[in-house]
């Protein structure tokens, strides 16, 4: 629907100078036209996956609320300027219609688009550190006086409120989900583990992971999906320590993976790590994935926020959903169980993360991406992920969203952290859950 946005000189440049604030390198200038609401949100969510990074308490989870609420607000600030896209409101759980234009005045999409956007940020990312917050200073101020140049003043002060109003009613909502506040980190002040060789305990010697990261997630309220446990999975294998058993097989398959790797299953590994405060996190390599996608494709302003608010969404149901399922089942980490009964100086490759084992966190958060994308773009849809190419990874060609997915799931597994049931079940669990956004309608039929 509608005429795709043009691509401006100086848009890229734009996008890349405002990342470039994080290491304090000075961005090029901008040349946004005052139309282009599109680059406005493209390049709020290029400084988002920077501020991720720099978050303390941006663990995967936390990281998946903020784009969820984001794509949100950048969905519903494009919404309300045009009556053949259909609010989220009355779809999502518990948000409320929105507000309203004031009837027959003139509003700049990019200008409104801005300041709901920045609005948000600061309410998501209050608390990120010294660097971040000068980004996200030097993109509210510097963007907004580069929008408002030449344009009426009535105009600018009608759209920067609209927009502010649009952030704010979305702010709101989020704060009564249960997740707003995340306290120590998000490791509980006085979680007990259980003496149960089946259940987890903790893998590493920090204080604060002695206990688990964010028990409370799974009852979170969903987005989507009705609630956490909508998408249920099957118990993991029977616990056994008895050689042969199907628990102890997929131990050892664990094991082995880590002893025998090859070169390119270890670059797996590490290509899908994604770890806290060294990357985007899992979440944003997938919303890395769709802004290339999108902005590849020349997506126009309604496409880029129809699948922002999807992916966004997704996501943030797929890990309430998988923090249900790993506080109902409380798993044995593949690095306690090999240690204890095969081989006290085995390690995986990657650091097993503070929390319980089953299912991966990765594979049902990749499910539930892949098919919210394949949903949108199709299933043969071929992309190069260049997520982690200014880390020093190497660009990872896929001939599909799906096997994208399946090879991040499997990652976990080369890097012996999990066991192949969590993997299987959570590219499972992620379809079902992925059912529920790709049944969010966006268009009024005419």
């Amino acid at each position: 629907m509608g005429e795709r946005s043009r691509t401006r000189p100086g848009v890229r440049s734009w996008i890349v100078g405002i990342t470039l604030v994080l290491t304090l390198s000075a961005p090029a200038s901008a040349q946004l036209g005052h139309d282009d609401a599109r680059d406005v949100v493209i390049g709020w969510n290029r400084l988002i996956l920077e501020l991720v990074r720099h978050t303390p308490t941006y663990s995967p989870p936390v990281a998946s609320r903020a784009f969820a609420y984001l794509g949100v607000t950048a969905f519903e600030a494009a919404a309300s300027g045009d009556p053949s896209v259909r609010s989220l409101a009355g779809q999502l759980n518990e948000l409320g219609p929105l507000p309203q234009r004031e009837a027959g005045a003139d509003y700049d999409e990019a200008i409104l688009m801005h300041a709901a956007l920045g609005l948000g940020a600061n309410e998501f990312f209050g608390n990120t550190g010294p660097t971040g917050q000068r980004a996200m200073d030097f993109m509210v101020s510097r963007t907004a006086s580069d929008l408002a140049s030449g344009v009426p003043p009535d105009i600018v002060a009608r759209s920067e409120a609209f927009g502010a109003a649009v952030g704010a009613h979305i702010a709101e909502w989020a704060r009564t989900d249960g997740g707003a506040v995340v306290e120590n980190l998000g490791f509980p002040y006085d979680f007990e583990t259980v003496e149960d060789p089946a259940l987890w305990v903790p893998t590493n010697r920090i204080a604060v992971q002695q206990a688990p990261l964010l028990p409370g997630w799974g009852r979170n309220r969903t987005f989507a999906m009705p609630d956490g446990a909508t998408c249920s999975i099957p118990p993991p294998p029977e616990y056994s320590e008895a050689p042969g058993s199907a628990f102890y097989t997929e131990a050892m398959e664990v094991r082995d993976a880590v002893v025998n790797r090859t070169s390119e299953q270890e670059a797996i590994a590490r290509f899908w790590s994604d770890d806290p405060m060294l990357s985007p996190t899992p979440p944003g390599h997938w919303i890395s994935i769709a802004l290339d996608a999108l902005e590849g494709d020349e997506a126009d302003l309604y496409e880029t926020v129809d699948v922002l608010a999807r992916l966004g969404t997704v996501l943030a149901d797929s890990f309430i959903g998988c923090w249900d399922a790993k506080y109902r089942y409380n798993l044995v980490r593949p690095v306690t169980y090999i240690n204890r009964l095969v081989d006290p100086g085995w390690q995986p490759i990657l650091i097993t993360p503070p929390f319980p084992e089953y299912p991966s966190g990765h594979s049902t958060q990749s499910g539930a991406a892949a098919g919210v994308l394949e949903h949108h773009f199709g299933d043969n849809y071929t992309f190069a992920d260049a997520t982690h190419e200014a880390d020093g990874l190497a660009v990872r060609h896929y001939e599909s969203f799906w096997e994208a997915a399946e090879e991040a799931a499997i990652s976990r597994l080369y890097g012996g952290i999990h066991f192949r049931s969590a993997i299987e079940e959570g590219l499972a669990q992620g379809l079902c859950i992925a059912k529920y956004t790709n049944a969010l309608v966006t268009w009024v039929a005419p």
